[in-house]
């Protein structure tokens, strides 16, 4: 009847009930029937089996299970609400749906003609599976492959398209009623109705045709590209127990042995009926598809452990009870009128391999398919049935740990036994890589045979004792440890005999041998027909026993069967173990559903009623009731006096503590580990940035925001509320004022609670409105809760189940450019999986804390999980770890009474009673002494007494963790009616520490904290658990995790015997004991026994028992003190009692300590004030700039202050102040842990790391594979984070799971900008983040911001005045006026502040101090300052945006080859040869260039007109020499340019050519030839002016025949320095006031408008040389008078190349080269016109440029040689002394620089006779001063008339220096002369030639050369002095 309304949705669910309600009425006989309407409207629409879904009524606790067999052997649920769970049971039994007959059902014939065969449609075409799974099938869009299952072929499966509306989704709901299908073997389309679709492919049914019932399975492809069955259709809201989390079907290799059940299950809970073994892994929200590929089942589930019927899934279970539900409602029960045929429990079958393969395990998809499995019939000898009341006759419930082999089915009582998949992954080994399995130690051949198997694990059993249970992890080392003794052993044999393996019928004597070491714990059966004999039989014996009688822990039952081979399973029935393996199971959500469950339904009656008397038999309430009267109304006081002594509550609640104990009034600090940290992180965010991925810009940002997303827990929220406010981070980041940041802070931080959405999307609506903002998310404790979206269907209404996926890993997140994600975690197990999300690069590991020997003894040292273990070494009285055994005791005694409830009730009863008992016995009681366990005893006694101490009041605080928030209500109720019944209520509090709700303290404990904390406001109340500091009372904290909560210093217990068996995964163990985390001070842990060595006073109070001795629990009581800040708690403020942080600072001596502002007093962050923290003393500032992976800093080089306990940092305890006697050390709280903790905490490893990493790392992930090497016990942070990332696989349900592998690459999808931050619990994570993102703030200001040089100008005093003739408005200068200025020789670059000055006429009168002679070793440091960086600068590579995206970065790889090579040549007449210069021109570029005709040769650079104007181009081609500064040049002139055409070329040198290529391959290079590559930068000035001057003859050659005149064609360059980074204008004010002080206003402008402006200048061609002058802050209008300057330019000049063409640069020079050149030009009559309204700055570079050689010698003799000095790069020729390898001309300069006391003597400081150099200038010193004179004729020089110079230099001198100009010159008696040459004969031509023996005289030692070798050309110089 479905049929016509397909499509319509709304109404499906009524036509379903409606069709469901008559269809029932029709066949049922007794039952009513529920009406349509009541089903309909009062049935709650349900998830998929929430565990509400499958409880049953309330059943009394002291009732068993009634099981009642119906007249047909089935049962009778009659109490269970679990109807649908109970139907149809075989797929292929479609008559056991009721007692009549079926009815038949009337098919219309097949049309004449057509097939009919089975299997075929009717056009004839094969549809079996069989034969089309390696077909190639095509399907229209939205049709899916299904499988259909035909009654007469039940061992094939047809395959038919069918449109995948019509089918349900993932849960079971929305498919459209009716069918849409397509034949696939004849292609028959457009089957609208499953009866005619049935007909056409020969289903022949008998029972009318739904499809339902008809279409069972997905078909899916494997990666071999083979079909196969997939999971089963989820019709009807998944009742049809799929088997979906293995779902090997999926795999190819489903047809081995598919033993796989769920490993660790994720609903698996106490439920009855048959568990659908689908979602009860967690995976029906995959629809059963997409969890097929989780090869790793997930935890060990569906098995039940209460008084219902349970079933293990794995994949036989689908083949045998997946029929589709049958259309009954859930009011017909099947009872009388349908009986069930038995009630099965599926076991996964396990068809054993022929002995020769190896045992492959199912989820490996390497092996190809080899048939599909088929279900089969039962054999009568393959079931067991369960016996009646199993577990109330025997107190067991058994626990059947699935081997190898095939499983009976269980009929009968199957709530008493529970299925186990724990080791069952153990016993299949899977197929590994072959590096794996090298890295292993095994060969591919040797897999354990399972007689082996079956040995080790009776061995393993053996071992395990009476105490501890099977652990996987533990069982499958030792299945490893085997597997490498066999290939050893394999390898030994190959030189020798055989080695004979175990044969099947050694088998039983082996195995009972071993057995029989075990007294009697694990026995043998050995059975010859099937497992079911000997389960039966184990059963059998276990239901008749009596509770006196032993019964063994293990029972191995072995069948041994010649058919089959052997098989095996483990029964367990001992008591702890079969309880301990049953609850863990189940994960946390679930057993505390379960507790919840046994309260709500009250199981625990009887349990409460066993507690309602105390240990003596008393009934507790009476007493209590008694005592009260007995004291009246008075109460116990509440400090300072004893227990007996009582005063009114008024008194008490009027009571104030004396001592204001100021301890919160420290300073927010950031301590040196997490500064450390956060450079670590914001180091990382740089490689980010500078990986070349463009997934992160770092230079596009200006500002830093942030959200901080946390747990579901209050406290958590205040608690980092608190951190942000005394941070200041708010204000620093400038995201808030002053005043409001404090109220401001609360939308920084987000609960993931139901409401985050709306405040999420607030936020990502910011992140999308600020592009230049860097967002960061913080997601914190972020392995909480990460599930997945998907699975939230799961979460049977769990809060916060889905969320955080949903923030973090939403769309918006991962595509924001702007943000960040950074995710800190004490437990990043879950994070590092398989399929995580964050590369391993970005993990950020907390620094290594163990280095206690480089520490000084203030500093504090971190105490966490690892210390705990070592402290049981410490051999003290009173470990810190304990484990309390009579408690265990109690316990298990318990636990055999009450076998139905959770270990964790039965805990927690009987620990609310320990602390009852404890409280009377010490008030009123003490005959109760002895029945508290002295442990309890002692704690309690501890609390009661230290308040009554002393005036104080404060005491301790003991943490009860109880994570059932029912029990927790529950035992906090209890305790508080005890204490108030026995009048301590004023004496201490006892607070419910649940995550969901606020802090609620009484009114008179929140006066008494105030009072202790002094200034506090009155509304205050304490809102984190820091905020108890010194308050006496017990926390019951609660919630299913800790979530990070910070304790105060006072927290001095910690009662973990609640957290049992069902918290063996690391991640679990590490949160909880991580509660007691801290930092204390260094004494502890050096030496613990001199720490607790106590006084005698306590320990006669430490003997609390009667039982004296035994009882001897040292308390470890912290003494009191009246004066000190440190009460008896574990804690102090600073050393010495030091609480300011201003005293704390002076007071040791400490370095300085970033005390980063707090509210109270904001000072700003200073530059420096990292420094002292840096090691290297860097100062931040430089360490952003150079955005080098530098940023972190050694602990060791710097001693930061003591450990303060700023609310920053959590709990550093500290030392004792001055107050105290006997000074002892602060200690850590005592932890007190369950038997299962104590064993693998108590038991250390060898190595670093807690027993409990060997655990699974986090129940939601999973081993990839049973075969993993073990993680070793000294792996680092990021060891272990690779190990877990190749060993485990999220689960399913997690967050990660979606992100799978890319199937074309195999490489996974980390998202680039997600970072995590690792580091143990309370160790100072939050401190360490908040101070990441004020750095990584301060770093975007830096990167915004450049260093440039700010020097004043230097020789202003006898600069010649020029004389201003123009006005000062003019933006160019007058050609007439400007020749007639006198140039300005001296020169005013302040880097030229070391060299010689230059002659002038002024010079002469000016009295110069004697200038200190500067070290060699110091270059001096040149003043730079902090500039912004405008959208006008110049950039390097670091600056990545999306305008100069294609300037910059080719779009792909390919273009790397689209740039071409060009050789061009020219003859130079200064280097006497032809140069071959070679271009490499990007395509993009080519157009600026003249290529031939044919062959592409190279001919000329495009030049343009002088008459052009184009205001979007300059016309000056730009050249920039640039060497050692690939990736720091400033070399991207985009912006500067503003973005207009322009010719850049790079000038560079052969060898760094690749580097320049590789980071800048869009820039024309030019690479100068091999000959210049140790050339200084004149090379490469000389070559670009003879390059450019030949290709300006060769322009005007061209465009001459094109009719242009030569002299229209542009003859200017500009040559700019690669530092080059800002331009300014500058402009005077007039002010009118003040005539003398006008100001200068500066703006900033680009480089184009500057070059244009200077192009633009009237009859330019008339300059030699254009430029600018240098930026200094200290530019005065003074300066600015004159616009236009006729002096030396540097740095950015315009070349003027026609005119300079016979001015050359010295291309031998690497200093001062344009000081020389600019000389050179004057003399020649040329005008240099620098433009004073203009200004540069300079970037200080600190890499490459023009950098000194390392002078090393040539041949090395050792390695540790003094640095060699300036006076020896000069020897005597062919003396011994040592040759340099270093050019000679550098030398030779170096030489000059600092020889002037030697050389030119006269000349020291005595400018009026100055050195005579003759065309040339070199730097021969400060104290000198050069006059420099021309020899070409008619060339301008200064006035020299009546100078008496004091030396000639003469260098390299040509013809036109001759004897008669020098004859012109008078020299000092005594002047010296230097004369330099090429070689040794030019030396004495020259000489001869210019008579100087006329007037000099020399000596044969005067000779020198530099001390190069031979080959390389050294220079030769003579001195001689004047006679």
């Amino acid at each position: 009847m479905g049929n016509s309304y397909a499509g319509q949705l709304k109404s499906a669910r009524f036509e379903e009930a409606l069709h469901n309600s008559i269809e029932a009425s029709l066949r049922c006989s007794s039952v009513v029937p529920r009406p349509i309407f009541s089903q309909l409207y009062l049935d709650p629409d349900q998830h998929p089996f929430s565990s509400a879904d499958v409880k049953p009524k309330v059943e009394d606790l002291d009732k068993d299970l009634v099981h009642r067999y119906t007249q047909n052997g089935s049962l009778d649920f009659s109490n269970n609400l679990t109807v649908n769970e109970m139907e149809d049971d075989e797929d292929d039994e479609e008559m056991s749906d009721s007692n009549s007959p079926p009815i038949p059902y009337s098919q219309k014939p097949a049309p004449e003609g057509s097939c009919t065969t089975d299997g075929f449609c009717q056009a004839g075409k094969d549809l079996r599976l069989v034969s089309l799974c390696m077909e190639q099938i095509d399907i229209p869009a939205g049709f899916l492959l299904v499988g259909a299952k035909s009654p007469n072929l039940p061992e094939h499966i047809l395959v038919c398209a069918v449109d995948k509306r019509f089918l349900p989704d993932d849960h079971g709901k929305n498919a459209l009623l009716g069918f849409s299908g397509n034949c696939i073997g004849c292609g028959e389309r457009g089957f609208r109705y499953f009866t005619e679709f049935s007909n056409h492919i020969n289903l022949k049914l008998t029972t009318q045709p739904k499809k339902q019932k008809h279409l069972k399975y997905y078909l899916v492809r494997s990666s071999q590209g083979v079909l196969s069955k997939g999971p089963l259709i989820c019709w009807k809201e998944c009742r049809s127990r799929q088997s979906s989390t293995i779902c090997h079907s999926i795999k190819p290799n489903s047809s081995v042995s598919s033993t796989v059940a769920p490993e660790n299950g994720t609903t698996n809970g106490y439920k009855s009926g048959f568990i659908q073994t689908d979602a009860a892994n967690g995976n029906s929200s995959h629809g059963g598809k997409s969890s097929a590929s989780s090869s790793t089942p997930a935890r060990p589930g569906n098995y039940s452990l209460s008084p219902r019927p349970s079933f293990a899934s794995g994949d036989q279970a689908t083949m045998f009870i997946s029929g589709p539900p049958k259309k009954r409602h859930r009011g017909w029960y099947p009872g009388s009128p349908v009986p069930q045929s038995g009630l099965v429990v599926p076991i996964p079958a396990v068809r054993p391999l022929s002995r020769t393969e190896s045992l492959l395990s199912a989820p490996v998809p390497q092996t190809p398919l080899t048939g599909i499995l088929q279900p089969r019939p039962i054999p009568a000898g393959e079931t067991v049935i369960v016996p009646e009341n199993l577990l109330s006759n025997s107190g067991v419930r058994p626990v059947i740990l699935i081997g190898y082999g095939t499983l009976p089915y269980f009929y009968g009582n199957v709530g008493d036994i529970v299925v186990s998949p724990l080791l069952v992954n153990c016993y299949k080994i899977p197929q590994l890589e072959n590096k794996d399995l090298e890295q292993l130690g095994l060969t591919g051949s040797q897999l354990l045979s399972v007689e082996n198997m079956i040995l080790l694990t009776i061995q393993y059993l053996v071992r395990l004792g009476p105490d501890q249970i099977p652990l996987r992890e533990e069982f499958e080392q030792i299945m490893l440890k085997a597997m490498q003794e066999f290939t050893l052993r394999e390898r030994a044999l190959q030189m020798g005999g055989q080695c004979t393996p175990v044969s099947p019928g050694q088998l039983p004597w082996l195995a009972r041998l071993i057995a029989s070491v075990s007294q009697d714990l694990v026995h043998v059966i050995v059975t010859q027909n099937s497992l079911a004999e000997g389960i039966s039989e184990t059963l059998r014996t276990l239901s008749e026993m009596r509770h006196y009688q032993k019964l063994p822990d293990y029972v191995v039952t072995i069948c041994a069967s010649k058919i089959r081979g052997n098989e095996f399973c483990v029964v367990v029935l001992g008591q702890h173990q079969s309880r301990a393996l049953a609850e863990s199971m189940l994960t946390t959500s679930e057993f505390l559903k379960e507790i919840s469950y046994e309260l709500i339904t009250g199981k625990v009656s009887f349990l409460a009623s066993h507690f309602k008397t105390t240990s003596l038999g008393d009934d507790l309430d009476k007493l209590l009731e008694k005592m009260q009267q007995r004291r009246g109304d008075s109460v116990v006081t509440p400090f300072n006096g004893d227990l007996n002594e009582c005063v009114s509550p008024q008194e008490a609640a009027a009571m104030i503590p004396t001592q204001n104990l100021d301890l919160d009034n420290e300073p927010f600090q950031i301590y040196q580990p997490q500064l450390t940290v956060a450079r670590k992180l914001l180091s990382q965010v740089c490689a980010i940035a500078d990986s070349g991925s463009q997934s992160l810009d770092l230079g596009h940002f200006s500002k830093v925001d942030f959200i901080i997303i946390v747990p579901r827990s209050e406290v958590l929220v205040q608690q980092t509320l608190q951190r942000i406010r005394q941070s200041g981070v708010l204000v620093d980041l400038g995201l808030e004022e002053n005043g409001t940041a404090y109220q401001r802070a609360e939308k920084y931080v987000v609960r993931l609670d139901n409401e985050i959405q709306t405040k999420f999307e607030v936020f990502m609506r910011r992140v999308k409105q600020n592009p230049y903002t860097l967002f960061v998310l913080v997601h914190d404790n972020s392995h909480v809760e990460l599930t997945s979206v998907i699975s939230g269907s799961l979460s049977h209404g769990e809060p916060g189940h889905g969320l955080a996926d949903r923030v973090i890993n939403c769309r918006e997140v991962l595509e924001a450019f702007n943000l960040l994600v950074l995710q800190v975690t004490s437990c990043p197990y879950t994070l590092q999986t398989q399929q995580s999300r964050i590369s391993a690069n970005n993990e950020v590991h907390w620094i290594q804390l163990d280095s206690t020997e480089d520490m000084s003894c203030k500093e504090k040292l971190y105490f966490g999980m690892n210390e705990y273990s070592k402290s049981l070494q410490w051999g003290i009285t009173s470990p810190l770890l304990r484990c309390d055994e009579t408690f265990e005791k109690m316990v298990n005694t318990l636990l055999e009474r009450y076998p139905r409830l959770h270990s964790m009730v039965v805990r927690c009863y009987l620990l609310i009673q320990q602390y009852s008992e404890a409280l009377m016995a010490l008030t009123t009681m003490a005959s109760l002494r002895d029945h508290s366990t002295p442990e309890t005893l002692s704690i309690v006694d501890d609390l009661l007494s230290c308040p009554g101490k002393n005036k104080s009041g404060r005491g301790h605080m003991l943490i009860l963790r109880v994570p059932s928030v029912q029990l927790a209500m529950l035992a906090k109720e209890r305790l508080q009616e005890v204490r108030d019944k026995l009048g301590l209520q004023y004496r201490f509090e006892i607070i419910l520490g649940n995550p969901a709700s606020e802090l609620s303290v009484a009114a008179h404990f929140v006066a008494r904290l105030k009072t202790w904390r002094g200034n506090e406001a009155e509304e205050w109340t304490p809102r984190t658990y820091e905020d108890l500091e010194g308050l006496p009372c017990i926390v019951i904290l609660t919630g299913k995790d800790p979530l990070g909560e910070t304790f105060p210093r006072s927290l001095k217990y910690c009662d973990l015997r609640l957290i049992d068996s069902s918290y063996l995964t690391r991640t679990a163990l590490e949160q909880e004991v991580g509660l007691a985390c801290c930092y204390v001070s260094k004494e502890v842990i050096r030496g613990p026994t001199a720490a607790l060595d106590l006084s005698g006073k306590e320990q006669e109070r430490a003997a609390v028992g009667e039982n004296g001795a035994e009882e001897l629990l040292m308390d470890l009581e912290r003494p009191q003190s009246n004066s000190s800040a440190v009460t008896g708690t574990s804690g102090s403020i600073m050393e010495n009692g030091v609480s300011s942080s201003s005293t704390a600072d002076k007071s040791q001596k400490q370095p300085l300590t970033p005390s980063f502002r707090s509210p109270a007093n904001s000072v700003g962050l200073d530059e420096g004030v990292s420094a002292g923290l840096a090691g290297a003393g860097e100062t931040l500032k430089q360490e952003c700039d150079s955005l080098g992976p530098q940023m972190a800093s050694s602990s060791t080089t710097s001693k930061p202050s003591s450990f303060s306990s700023g609310p920053g940092a959590p709990r550093w305890p500290g030392q004792p102040g001055p107050g105290f006697r006997g000074a002892h050390a602060a200690l850590p709280p005592v932890v007190i842990l369950s038997k299962a903790a104590y064993s693998l905490l108590g038991s250390r490893r060898g190595g670093k790391l807690p027993a409990s990493a060997a655990l699974l790392p986090h129940p939601d992930v999973a081993w990839a594979s049973p075969l993993r090497p073990l993680l070793p016990g000294h792996a680092s942070a990021e060891e272990q984070s690779l190990y877990y990332r190749r060993w485990t696989a999220a689960r399913p349900h997690h967050a990660d799971h979606g992100n799978q592998a890319d199937p074309a690459s195999g490489a996974r999808l980390c998202h680039p900008r997600r970072l995590l931050l690792t580091g143990p619990p309370q160790v100072g994570k939050t401190g360490s983040y908040l101070q990441f993102l004020r750095i990584l703030f301060r770093m975007l200001i830096r990167l915004l911001e450049v260093d440039v040089y700010d020097e004043a100008e230097i020789n202003t005093d006898h600069s010649e005045s020029s004389e201003v003739s123009q006005s000062e408005g003019e933006p160019w200068p007058d050609i007439e006026s400007f020749s007639k200025m006198p140039f300005d020789v001296s020169v005013h670059d302040p880097k030229y502040s070391l060299m010689s000055l230059v002659y002038t006429e002024k010079l002469a009168g000016v009295k110069q101090e004697a200038i200190k002679e500067s070290k060699v070793e110091e270059p001096r440091k040149r003043e730079a300052v902090s500039m912004m960086l405008t959208k006008y600068a110049a950039y390097n590579t670091f600056h990545h945006c999306e305008q100069c995206h294609q300037y910059m970065d080719f779009t792909s790889a390919s273009q790397m080859s689209d740039s071409t090579l060009h050789a061009f040549t020219f003859s130079s007449s200064m280097l006497g040869e032809e140069v071959q210069l070679y271009f490499i021109i990007p395509k993009s570029k080519e157009s600026h260039f003249i290529f031939s005709k044919q062959g592409k040769h190279l001919e000329s650079m495009r030049l343009p007109l002088v008459s052009d104007k184009n205001l979007n181009a300059v016309k000056s081609p730009i050249f920039t020499p640039s060497s050692g500064r690939h990736e720091h040049g400033l070399l991207n002139l985009f912006h500067a340019m503003e973005g207009i055409s322009h010719l850049h070329l790079l000038v560079v040198k052969e060898y760094e050519m690749p580097l320049y290529r590789k980071y800048w391959p869009n820039h024309i290079m030019l690479v100068l030839p091999g000959m210049f590559n140790n050339a200084g930068v004149g090379a490469a000035r000389f070559l670009i002016k003879e390059l450019s001057y030949h290709n300006l003859e060769l322009e005007r050659n061209r465009l001459e025949e094109l009719g242009v005149k030569r002299q229209c064609v542009w003859p200017f360059i500009v040559v700019m320095d690669d530092s080059c980074v800002l331009w300014n204008i500058h402009s005077v004010q007039e002010q009118s006031s003040q005539p003398m002080e006008t100001g200068v206003s500066s703006k900033n402008v680009s480089l184009k408008s500057v070059l244009q402006h200077i192009e633009a200048t009237p009859k330019i061609i008339h300059y030699a040389i254009l430029g600018v002058q240098k930026w200094s802050s200290k530019l005065t209008s003074q300066s600015l008078k004159a616009p236009f300057s006729r002096c030396h330019v540097h740095d950015f000049i315009l070349l003027n190349i026609d005119l300079t063409q016979n001015v050359q640069y010295d291309f031998n020079r690497y200093f001062c080269e344009d000081v020389d050149f600019n000389l050179r030009t004057n003399s020649s009559g040329l005008l240099i016109c620098r433009f004073n309204n203009f200004s540069l700055m300079k970037k200080h570079v600190q890499v490459g440029g023009q950098r000194d050689f390392v002078i090393k010698p040539k041949i090395m003799v050792s390695e540790s040689l003094a640095p060699i000095l300036p006076l020896q790069y000069v020897c005597a020729p062919d003396s011994e002394h040592t040759l340099l390898a270093a050019p000679a001309q550098f030398l030779l300069e170096k030489f000059l620089q600092h020889a002037s006391y030697k050389l030119f003597p006269k000349a020291i400081h005595n400018f009026r006779s100055p050195v005579l150099a003759i065309d040339c200038y070199l730097n021969i010193g400060p104290e000198v001063a050069i006059c420099y004179v021309s020899s070409r004729p008619h060339s301008s020089n200064v006035n020299c008339e009546g100078v008496c110079f004091s030396g000639l230099l003469l260098y390299l001198c040509d013809s036109f220096v001759g004897a008669d100009l020098l004859k012109k010159f008078k020299f000092l008696k005594g002047a010296t002369l230097c004369v330099i040459c090429q070689d040794r004969s030019s030396l004495r031509q020259t000489i001869v030639r210019l008579e100087l023996e006329d007037e000099w005289q020399f000596r044969l030692r005067d000779e020198f050369q530099t001390a190069n070798s031979a080959d390389d050309k050294p220079l030769y110089f003579l001195t001689g002095r004047h006679v």
